[in-house]
């Protein structure tokens, strides 16, 4: 399965709800992703450029897309920025490829 970290903000409407009626962002992200047939594997409220982040896996894209869909439509979200994310052995399995198909790759330069 596909890791992916997605990032975001919470737009000003959803703090005012938040200070109206505080809720558990985990268990209402976790059952989206897994509305999607993903699964979410940490959520975390971040200080900086976002408001959180979230570690998600999934085996098809186009579902996490969908779930990314449905949360940046209920306005409660903004600026909604996913990445995909490669386990070591994966990026080693990356570097031996690439090695295997370095000759046919010509340089412009």
């Amino acid at each position: 399965m596909a890791r992916y970290i997605v990032t975001g903000h919470y737009t000003a409407a959803a703090m005012k709800g938040l200070l109206a009626k505080p809720s558990d962002r985990e268990a209402a992200t976790a059952a989206l992703v897994a509305a999607a047939g993903g699964k979410l594997l940490s959520y975390y409220i971040t200080t900086g450029e976002s408001d959180f982040l979230m570690v998600t896996e999934s085996d098809n894209l186009q579902n996490m897309l969908a779930a990314l869909v449905v949360a940046g439509a209920s306005g409660a979200v903004s600026g909604l920025k996913t990445v995909q994310a490669f386990s070591a052995a994966e990026f080693m399995a990356a570097q031996k490829r690439a090695g295997e198909i370095a000759a046919k790759y010509v340089s412009p330069a």
